[in-house]
């Protein structure tokens, strides 16, 4: 068995983009309109884990995990993404990589007072958890004293 990918629905699909890959850092690695099913599909991978060569007859099976962003053509309602659980990455440095995305626009909805692990939120209300690689770095301000905002 090998873990492939997680897919995530999003409602608007340059806003989940401009969040995955502008501000998270991941890369977009292949993208598939289907317009008679009237959707597009689009997976990112992390820095490292992109596919090596596009060799032919490789397939998904080929790659890194992924996330796969699945954008229904028709306008749809999705209820809150925590039901689904969330995304997880490590980080080489928990600290830099919140305070990039804070930069960015983008809430901190659980600061890494630990050092360790912070969450933030997709577009489409998806959690994503980033994790510190290695030991939990010193706790430092601003992130020590900052309190939760909003469900993560």
């Amino acid at each position: 068995m090998k873990y492939l990918h997680t897919m995530v629905r999003v409602t608007d699909l340059e806003a989940s983009l401009d969040f995955y890959c502008a501000k998270l850092g991941l890369k977009e690695v292949s993208r598939v309109d289907n317009p008679a099913g009237r959707f597009t599909l689009v997976f990112l991978c992390a820095p490292g884990d992109e596919p090596t060569a596009n060799q032919p007859g490789a397939t998904t099976l080929d790659r890194s995990p992924a996330v796969e962003l699945t954008y229904n053509w028709d306008p749809e309602e999705y209820g809150g993404g925590r039901n689904f659980g969330h995304l997880a990455y490590a980080v080489d440095d928990i600290y830099e990589t919140c305070a990039r995305l804070q930069a960015g626009g983008v809430t901190i909805n659980r600061p890494p007072r630990d050092g360790r692990m912070a969450f933030v939120r997709s577009p489409d209300g998806i959690s994503v958890e980033l994790l510190q690689v290695g030991p939990a770095k010193t706790p430092a301000e601003p992130w020590a004293s900052m309190p939760n905002v909003g469900t993560w």
